[in-house]
C-alpha cells in the first residue's frame, strides 16, 4: 500500500510525517524504516512521525516516533512541531495531539513558526532510567577511563548533559556512542553536548539514540535548558543555537512545562510502499 509523506525540516532535523490516519496500515519492518530513512534507498529521515486516529476526544490526532535505526522512541521535539505545521492552524490557535508521552499541545505563531509543549521535565534517575541510588543536579560517569559530570533529564525520552568548552571541537563522533551505549542507561541515552554562552543563550550538539549526530534535537534542547534552570545556570527563556539552527525553550520551574519553539520548513512531498 503507498501512503503520501511530508518531509520537512525543523530547525534542521530531517522529519518524515507518514499520515496513516485513514489507511489503518501497520508499521513497516525496522528493515524496512531503515531503508526509508537511508538517502540511497528512501526519501532519508532523521525521525519518522507515523499520524494515526487520536484516541481521545480533542485530541486532531495521534503519533508514534521512530528513529532511522528502525527503532521506537518516546518523543521528538522538533518532530511535533512538524506534525503540528502538516496538520495546520490559524496564527493564535492550539491544538491537541496524542503522543507516546501522553498528551501534547502545539500553538502557531503568525509568522510561521510552531510551540508545542514537551511536559514537565523528570530529573528522577529512575525516569530517565540512569542507574542511581539517588537523585542528584549531576553524576559522575566513568566513559572509558574518563570521569564526566553529567545532568540526566527525561523529557519523555532519556537524555545526558555535558557541558564543554566549545562545541566545535567538542568529541560528539567518539563520546556520543560511548555514552549512548553506557551500561547506567539501560534504555541508551540522547548525548547533549551544552556551552552555556549567557544566562538566555548556549550552543549545543546532539548525538541522538538510534540516529548519530543531527543538526537538532527539540528534546535535547529542552533537556539542556531544563538541566540548566534546575541548576540556576540559565533564565526561563533561552535561545539554543544548534548546526541546523536556532531554538527557543521556555520554563518556568517545576510543575509548568518546558516549551519549545522554532521554524518549519517544507522539503518534499511524495509516496512509500509500505
Amino acid at each position: 500500500m503507498a501512503l503520501p509523506y511530508v518531509k520537512m525540516s525543523g530547525t534542521g532535523n530531517r522529519i518524515l510525517v507518514v499520515d496513516n490516519r485513514e489507511a489503518g496500515s501497520d508499521v513497516p519492518a525496522p528493515a524496512t524504516l531503515r531503508r526509508l530513512g537511508d538517502d540511497a534507498t528512501g526519501p532519508g529521515f532523521d525521525q519518522l512521525m507515523w499520524l494515526l486516529p487520536s484516541r481521545h476526544s480533542g485530541a486532531v490526532a495521534a503519533y508514534r516516533v521512530f528513529n532511522r535505526d528502525g527503532t521506537e522512541v518516546e518523543q521528538c521535539g522538533n518532530g511535533l512541531r512538524c506534525v503540528a505545521s502538516y496538520l495546520g492552524g490559524a496564527p493564535g490557535a492550539t491544538i491537541a495531539l496524542d503522543s507516546p508521552a501522553g498528551r501534547v499541545e502545539a500553538s502557531f505563531a503568525g509568522d510561521g513558526r510552531v510551540s508545542v509543549s514537551m511536559g514537565e521535565p523528570s530529573f528522577e534517575p529512575a525516569a530517565v532510567p540512569f542507574a542511581a541510588e539517588t537523585a542528584a543536579q549531576r553524576y559522575p560517569l566513568d566513559v572509558g577511563g574518563e570521569v564526566l559530570e553529567v545532568a540526566v533529564v527525561s523529557m519523555g525520552n532519556p537524555h545526558c548533559v555535558v557541558d564543554v568548552a566549545n562545541t566545535a571541537d567538542a568529541p560528539v563522533a567518539t563520546l556520543g556512542p560511548a555514552i549512548e551505549a553506557h551500561p547506567r542507561f539501560p534504555e541508551r541515552v540522547n548525548v547533549g553536548f551544552r556551552r552555556i554562552r549567557s544566562r538566555s543563550a548556549i550552543d549545543l550538539r546532539v548525538y541522538e539514540r538510534g540516529a548519530g549526530e543531527t543538526l537538532a534535537c527539540g528534546t535535547g534542547a529542552s533537556a539542556a535548558v531544563a538541566a540548566g534552570c534546575r541548576e540556576g545556570l540559565l533564565d526561563g527563556t533561552v535561545t539554543v543555537r544548534l548546526p541546523g539552527g536556532e531554538l527557543v525553550v521556555s520554563w518556568r520551574g517545576p510543575g509548568h512545562p518546558v516549551w519549545l519553539s522554532g521554524d518549519v520548513t517544507p522539503i518534499s512531498e511524495g509516496t512509500i510502499d509500505v
